[in-house]
């Protein structure tokens, strides 16, 4: 019998909280993709301002209760904002989608007390666009004592065949997002989707870099890894934070409160984005190791998404790191995918999943009990 063809929309904001990642696809949420259609769009100065401040007031869980009048009234902005976008893309292509995989902004992530919080109004959203939404992807897989993270591995696994199929790169592959934390998914083969992969988060990604930035000049980010290239690493800093801090399993997933950039204190703008650079690097190395450990597997095809991507002098760091010259590292670009939107994308995919209830984690990316579903299905119009 023929699958279904879905139009969906995602929307995805990350922890660089500067603005909204857009995607169109088609898909019957198994093996069938079509990628459409990709627009950023950026959030006004206050917008973002607030996002980050309120993330940064947000440390545990009594603090989601404290600031719950804050978060509801940053959160109708932003939902609104994510409004205006859909419908300004709707109104342009004439008409709407099936469905919109609404990921929302996180604000703060603790798989242990099983809370991810990412604010972003589903009901709102729906009323607005009148479109039917998805959103809470993370929570069942929480309550299945998952990490609630990462999931895009099984959209990484439906890119790879691609990849496999139409450019001949085999497998193993790893397919390395550095978004504001680093996650992996380490892809064995293409068989037996729970089978053949394995995901974790593993180190920060952009989140120091960008945090940095932030806080001693008017930049939001590192473009191209330029300031860090400018700067001497003092590395006598570097050991010190790389004798002192650990990340104790890969197996857990991260949030970007696990880290924190105090121990560059007093360094130059410049020196202390190299350190922090270098140091972010070393991490992530660090990780893709231990997933070679893990898996009693030398990987060697590296595939590279997210915005870290970018940053030329991290991409160096870790090739020095790794040591290993028989590395292929490579953008997903060189694949015809951009890499600036896989995430918007696989929200996109993800959302076809949950509303067929098919499974978007697996014991082995997230941890949890069992294949789960997730998500939320609103339709408020």
């Amino acid at each position: 019998m023929k699958k279904k063809i879905f139009t969906t929309l995602g929307l995805m904001s990350g922890t660089s909280m500067d603005g909204v990642d857009l995607s169109l696809i088609k898909s019957d949420g198994y093996n069938h993709i079509e990628q459409l259609y990709d627009k950023y769009y950026e959030f006004d100065d206050e917008l973002h301002r607030e996002l980050i401040i309120l993330r940064e007031e947000v440390k545990n869980s009594d603090d989601l209760e404290e600031n719950s009048a804050k978060i509801n009234e940053i959160e109708k902005k932003f939902t609104l904002f994510n409004a205006q976008i859909v419908n300004e893309f709707i109104g342009n292509k004439g008409f709407s989608p099936d469905l919109i995989g609404f990921h929302g902004q996180t604000i703060f992530h603790k798989a242990k007390d099983k809370i991810s919080k990412q604010i972003g109004d589903g009901q709102l959203l729906s009323q607005l666009t009148k479109c039917q939404v998805i959103n809470k992807f993370r929570q069942k897989d929480l309550e299945n004592n998952g990490e609630g993270a990462p999931l895009t591995p099984i959209f990484h696994y439906l890119v790879s065949k691609k990849i496999n199929n139409e450019f001949k790169l085999n497998y193993p592959i790893n397919i390395i997002n550095i978004g504001g934390i680093t996650n992996v998914t380490a892809i064995l083969n293409n068989e037996n989707v729970e089978k053949d992969i394995f995901a974790y988060d593993i180190a920060p990604g952009n989140c120091l870099i960008d945090e940095w930035l932030r806080k001693n000049s008017k930049n939001k980010f590192d473009k191209d890894g330029n300031i860090a290239s400018l700067g001497k690493i003092n590395e006598l800093v570097l050991n010190q934070v790389k004798d002192n801090f650990e990340i104790p399993s890969i197996k857990e997933s991260l949030d970007i409160n696990d880290f924190d950039i105090t121990f560059a204190k007093g360094l130059s703008l410049e020196d202390g984005c190299a350190t922090l650079t270098k140091f972010t690097a070393y991490l992530i190395s660090e990780g893709l190791k231990k997933i070679d450990e893990l898996n009693n597997i030398k990987i060697k095809n590296f595939i590279l998404c997210g915005g870290g991507r970018k940053n030329k002098t991290i991409k160096s760091f870790i090739y020095r790191f790794l040591n290993n010259e028989e590395l292929n590292i490579k953008n997903i670009d060189e694949f015809e995918i951009d890499g600036d939107f896989v995430e918007s994308q696989a929200f996109a995919y993800l959302a076809i999943r949950c509303f067929l209830k098919l499974p978007i984690s697996f014991p082995n990316t997230t941890r949890c009990n069992k294949p789960c579903s997730g998500g939320v299905i609103i339709k408020n119009f």
